[in-house]
């Protein structure tokens, strides 16, 4: 698989490659690409790096030692036996001297887990050997609870240390549909079951129809992505069952935590610290109106699953368990077909449209500049009253609400009139943002009426965007 997007991690990687003593924390969960952005980013640079592993220090100290033997080709470093890493660092350090060279140390966590003093032991050897060599120091880890503990916060030896930090997500839509010869439907539909993640795209390139790639990948007992989500939550904490429950409950509809809380039958305090944990992973997202000004602390968020193939697995997988481990893919495929579409394809296109909405105020092709991207719903998240996409821009006082439409057909004036409708009786949006103009946006598939097209064109205020482009590109 090509290498897709990362401008701007590899940008921030080069910056501090090119500034002295630079240490950088790279983490996110497992399958998002931590590696292949490293390696990328190593190219056509004196690099040791080395990959740490479940097994014995020693074992470990001798594996970096045939890292540091191929790369400064000196072959008796590979029958030496170290016993401390500080020599083993010296070495990389005195390799080259007055030439910049990057040591790499991915899957940190395994390291702590074998040698729970291993944070001391390189803070000690950052601070006395390699800041002033011309080393740069990149830490990895897919383990982002030990990752946060070990290399991040305020009790950890090495914190401090570091010059950045980058937490790597999913990749957005747009990214991928650049690098993709799909036409926009069938990229969405394929987006909402990988959601950017680059491990799981490597399964879905083939050419083949999107069906036939979910049998051999997802469906199957043998396929790569059939227990995903076990391993995902089973590599992060002990208590995985937990953890499970609650994806699994948030997968059935219910969005608030006194609803979540009901349906497993516990107190929504005894809820919050597993919610917080799931967030953290990037498992799980809590979404707040966008007029609250204290976002973090509102008590009337809604919890969403933020990974697709996670919110796929639970409504396509997960209820048909026992048919699919009786090789019977039907049943699933029957309800693929019943409602793929129009309930869960609908659903990731409002995601994607706030990537496309995102990357055209970047580009510049809408005059706009989002302090803050999200929807807005009036009582609940229920009925007609949500508001798909909702955007501020508090620098030049400016509101944007846009309406995702996946139709089959071109999207007429009345949904135009409705969503305008809904801002308009939204006293909650004015109270909040008095004296700022809105603008309106209408996301298609399939484009738009002539006759909404002409009312754009006299309408300044109205954008219509279809599929990633404006509909005749103006400024706002």
């Amino acid at each position: 698989m090509k290498f897709i997007g990362r401008r701007a991690e590899l940008d921030k990687l080069n910056a501090e490659f090119d500034r002295s003593g630079s240490f950088v924390v790279i983490y996110g969960r497992r399958r998002v690409g931590k590696t292949t952005l490293i390696k990328k980013f190593l190219k056509d640079k004196t690099a040791f790096y080395f990959l740490a592993t479940e097994e014995l220090e020693s074992q470990s100290m001798k594996r970096l030692a045939g890292v540091i033997a191929r790369t400064t080709l000196n072959p008796l470093l590979r029958k030496a036996v170290f016993t401390d890493w500080l020599d083993l660092f010296q070495m990389v350090a005195d390799y080259k001297p007055g030439e910049k060279k990057i040591l790499v140390i991915d899957e940190f966590p395994y390291l702590v887990k074998t040698n729970p003093a291993f944070p001391s032991v390189l803070q000690n050897a950052w601070d006395e050997i390699l800041k002033d060599s011309g080393v740069m120091l990149i830490l990895s880890g897919s383990l982002i609870g030990m990752m946060q503990k070990h290399a991040l916060s305020y009790d950890s030896p090495l914190y401090g240390r570091r010059t950045a930090q980058i937490r790597l997500s999913p990749l957005p839509f747009t990214d991928v549909y650049a690098a993709q010869d799909l036409p926009f439907d069938k990229a969405v539909e394929q987006y909402a079951v990988t959601g950017g993640v680059p491990k799981y795209l490597e399964f879905f390139e083939d050419g083949r129809t999107l069906e036939e790639q979910l049998k051999d990948t997802v469906l199957s007992k043998s396929g790569f992505l059939y227990e995903e989500p076990n391993f995902l939550l089973k590599s992060e904490s002990v208590t995985a069952v937990n953890y499970f429950s609650i994806i699994k409950v948030i997968a059935d509809g219910n969005h608030k935590l006194s609803k979540i809380a009901g349906v497993l039958g516990q107190e929504t305090s005894g809820l919050t610290q597993y919610l917080a944990t799931l967030t953290d992973l990037g498992f799980v997202e809590k979404r707040t109106l966008i007029t609250e000004k204290n976002p973090e602390r509102s008590r009337k968020g809604l919890y969403f699953i933020a990974d697709n193939f996670i919110r796929f697995w639970f409504r396509y997988v997960y209820p048909f368990k026992g048919e699919l481990e009786l090789d019977n893919m039907q049943i699933v495929l029957e309800e693929i077909h019943k409602d793929f579409t129009e309930k869960f394809v609908a659903f990731a296109y409002e995601d994607i449209c706030r990537d496309i909405f995102t990357e055209l105020c970047r580009n510049g092709m809408i005059s706009f500049v989002p302090s803050r991207i999200g929807a807005y719903w009036l009582n609940d998240f229920a009925g007609d009253t949500e508001i798909d996409v909702m955007a501020v821009d508090h620098q030049h006082k400016r509101l944007f609400a846009g309406e995702c439409k996946y139709y089959t057909k071109p999207v007429d004036v009345n949904v135009y009139f409705a969503l305008k409708e809904k801002v308009v009786g939204a006293m909650e949006i004015h109270k909040a943002f008095p004296g700022y103009d809105i603008f309106y946006g209408l996301f298609s598939k399939s484009g738009f009426t002539q006759r909404l097209q002409d009312m754009a064109a006299e309408n300044t205020n109205l954008l219509l965007i279809n599929e990633d482009a404006l509909v005749e590109p103006q400024k706002l």
